[in-house]
């Protein structure tokens, strides 16, 4: 199937998710925000993408939310959405939340310009690369509202609350050098190398290791964020390890060292993730 505000593209295994609304420098909107939800669900069920990339049509990346209801924009009373009711709930951390759900590692490719949302729904990405054309502002106060998208959970996260504080405090626009300094990038190409940077990177996850560990170890990593105890990593490592440790992609990865060869892993997460998962549901560990 098709989208209206997104380009939804498989290529050796490799999904490239582009926003896609450049005439309004892929601002973020209602239909954007059920369509993304679609694509995540649509890319998880789906073992024939092992990695995805986003990125953006044209000069942006993502201009933030669509502004076009001028000062009603983020009137909850008024607004469009009509699958999030009228409760409270914030549409940009819908998006968020089911990235963050997501099995496969999620790159992110800043091809220009990205802001509020724009940024925010790409911090639950694992890993961010920006061309030299980007450039990035958690600009809320400057609007008159506050972090959306539960930026105020991963930002302090991932670049620490000092630097944080100083780009949400000052909602100041900032180039791809400052985000590089700041900790919000990996790395910054010139324009015409940033996907395929981004394609090299997403190749070598692909090609040398298992889709269900890497499902596991993803998974791990963030929900370890919120622990307060090292305990709750070593529980949830341990069934990790007992479960993988048995399985046929283990017996593979260890031949394929020991022969010196491309190991062929064979487990996929939509039929092989383990009895424990999504663990984190749980009420006790047992």
């Amino acid at each position: 199937m098709s989208f209206e505000t997104l380009k939804y593209e498989v290529e050796d295994r490799i999904l490239t998710l582009t926003l896609s609304r450049p005439e309004r420098m892929n601002a973020f909107n209602p239909t954007m925000r059920m369509e993304l939800i679609e694509a995540f669900d649509r890319a998880d069920a789906d073992d024939e993408v092992g990695a995805i990339i986003v990125t953006g049509a044209g000069k942006a990346f993502c201009a933030g939310a669509d502004l076009e209801k001028g000062g009603d924009t983020f009137n909850r009373a008024k607004r469009e959405d009509k699958t999030l009711g009228t409760g409270l709930r914030d549409g940009g951390g819908t998006v968020s939340l089911r990235i963050f759900e997501c099995k496969k590692p999620v790159i992110a490719a800043f091809n220009g310009a990205a802001v509020g949302v724009g940024v925010t729904m790409t911090l639950p990405m694992d890993i961010r690369l920006a061309s030299t054309n980007a450039k990035f502002g958690f600009v809320f106060a400057r609007r008159g509202i506050t972090m959306e998208a539960c930026s105020s959970w991963f930002l302090p996260r991932l670049v620490g609350m000092q630097q944080a504080a100083e780009w949400v405090y000052t909602g100041r626009v900032f180039g791809a050098e400052e985000a590089l300094r700041g900790g919000l990038i990996r790395s910054i190409h010139e324009p015409d190398e940033l996907l395929p940077a981004a394609r090299a990177l997403a190749r070598e996850m692909i090609d040398n290791c298992s889709a269900v560990a890497t499902a596991l170890n993803r998974q791990m990593m963030w929900r370890m964020l919120g622990a307060d105890h090292p305990m709750e990593a070593h529980k949830i490592d341990s069934r990790a390890i007992a479960y993988m440790g048995q399985s046929p992609d283990v017996k593979e990865g260890v031949e394929a060292f020991l022969q010196k060869r491309q190991a062929r892993f064979t487990m996929s997460p939509s039929k092989d993730m383990p009895d424990f998962y999504p663990w984190w549901e749980e009420r006790e560990f047992s």
